[in-house]
């Protein structure tokens, strides 16, 4: 359960500073007081007239270009601020070994702590748990060194973390015990291609991948396929080809990437995509969290062969012993339609031929959005019949389901969010969200117990699509919106 949090006061942090907690760099702050723990606050960006060098001598190298822009995004009459923080633990930093892993692991050179504990006598860490807030929120300019009251009080939630609990400990305990960086490569590599991340599709993968990796940042989701993974736009066409050997090594990546692995290291019974020459071996062999063994016959304008099937079996059989293949969900991919005689030893052994479109179709959509496709759902999906070249139509309409179910959350979160902007409010009920829903034709029709179940789950801090307010009962909940369900 997530829970809203109104937010009175705000407190001034040069602008690269704020911009580090939220990108995630860093979990501290240098207030020039003392913040008592528990306190709650709006983060509300200055300039860096208070820092004790400029700036190009303040902050690390591998941080200025994002500390220029934050700067140069400063306004003289409005300020945005974009999140709040809870103060965890706030303690002075006086040692000269402290404050060397201080700058190691932060965004602050070891002159610039110098300067700043010579200026003011010593240094106020304070351990900040900073959560983004829905949308920004626009002030007028303040001229006050410390704390003071906003014009209007913020609403924040704590469903919306920069770092997730487990990662803020890490990084707190991180900071206190005497370990430095563990990946300055990586933060080098990162610094790197930030300044592309903004027009740049692949650095911004790349960035985002590097950034979760140091714990700087947590899930995301889009409805785009991750540059990372555009070879899952060629299963089709190279299953439509003769190259067997380059459509053995996608499906098996394809597998992985679905969430299928391997723990045996039998190479003729493997899932190693750049291990597929092995002769006599298993086109493709997973383990977890079912069973599943299968061909590839890559085929250009010409029937499988007549040996597909029964290679199939021979080499369960051989490689997997009797028992275990038959228990196994056993798929063959093809291009071409089968002989007569292979479709009916195919329906014989329970076999799913299934084309390499549909098969790209259905990798696609767990590559644009990550929680889609659930293997316990697909199992019983692929165990039960029809089989032979009939399973093909059965996985579209797997497909088409979970596509249809992400459309029905898609339009939830949309009416939500412009629901609430329209009206001026900050949060809605199940019946408002439910008469929008059913205002126009809906895309699922759904009682009111099971849109409230949907929402639950948009709710939950594992999506982060909708924000709840938990009611007396289920019916008293209130929903209001955090962030797009983007579907194609």
């Amino acid at each position: 359960m997530s829970t809203l949090v109104v937010i009175n006061t705000a407190f001034p942090l040069p602008a690269p500073d704020i911009e580090a907690l939220i990108e995630g760099r860093t979990i501290a702050a240098i207030p020039r007081i003392f913040i008592n723990p528990g306190r709650q606050f709006a983060l509300y960006p200055t300039d860096t007239s208070v820092n004790a060098l400029p700036t190009e001598q303040y902050y690390r190298s591998n941080f200025l270009p994002t500390a220029q822009r934050s700067l140069a995004e400063l306004d003289s009459e409005t300020v945005l601020i974009k999140a709040w923080a809870r103060c965890e633990l706030c303690q002075v930093m006086d040692q000269a070994e402290s404050l060397d892993l201080l700058s190691q692991l932060s965004v602050w050179t070891k002159e610039a702590l110098l300067q700043t504990r010579s200026k003011r006598g010593n240094i106020f860490l304070a351990f900040l748990r900073v959560y983004r807030l829905p949308q920004p929120v626009e002030i007028p300019v303040q001229q006050s060194p410390r704390f003071f009251s906003l014009p209007q009080p913020l609403t924040g939630t704590e469903a919306t973390p920069v770092l997730g609990a487990i990662f803020f400990k890490q990084r707190c305990r991180q900071m206190i015990e005497p370990n430095s960086s563990l990946h300055p490569e990586l933060e080098a590599v990162q610094a790197a291609i930030a300044p592309l991340s903004n027009h740049n599709l692949a650095a911004k993968e790349l960035d985002y991948d590097i950034k979760t990796f140091l714990a700087w940042s947590g899930y995301k989701s889009t409805g785009q396929i991750p540059p990372t993974l555009v070879w899952i736009q060629t299963i089709a066409k190279v299953g439509n080809s003769s190259d067997r050997d380059s459509f053995k090594a996608l499906v098996r990546k394809s597998l992985i990437e679905l969430g299928f692995t391997n723990s045996h290291q039998n190479p003729k019974a493997s899932l190693n995509p750049e291990a597929t020459g092995v002769a006599e071996g298993l086109d493709f062999y997973c383990d977890a969290p079912y069973p599943v063994v299968g061909a590839c016959q890559a085929s250009q304008q010409e029937n499988v062969p007549n040996s597909v099937s029964d290679q199939l079996i021979h080499l369960g059989h051989t490689h997997l012993g009797n028992a275990h293949f038959s228990h196994s969900v056993k798929i063959i991919f093809a291009a071409d339609p089968l002989t007569k005689r292979e479709r009916k030893v195919a329906v014989e052994n329970q076999m799913n031929v299934i084309r390499p479109e549909t098969w790209q179709r259905l990798v696609e959509l767990k590559a644009q959005h990550q929680g889609s496709i659930n293997l316990l759902e697909l199992k019983p999906c692929l165990q039960q019949a029809p089989f032979g070249e009939e399973a093909d139509a059965k996985v579209n309409r797997y497909i088409d389901k979970i596509q249809q179910n992400l459309k029905v959350r898609s339009r939830l979160v949309a009416l939500v969010k412009n629901y609430l902007h329209n009206a001026g409010l900050r949060d809605t009920t199940v019946e408002a969200i439910h008469g929008l829903y059913t205002a126009s034709p809906p895309p699922q029709p759904l009682t009111l117990e099971e849109m409230h179940e949907i929402l639950i789950e948009l709710s939950s801090p594992l999506t982060g699509y909708l924000g709840r307010i938990k009611g007396k009962e289920w019916r008293s909940d209130r929903f209001y919106f955090l962030r797009d369900l983007k579907i194609d």
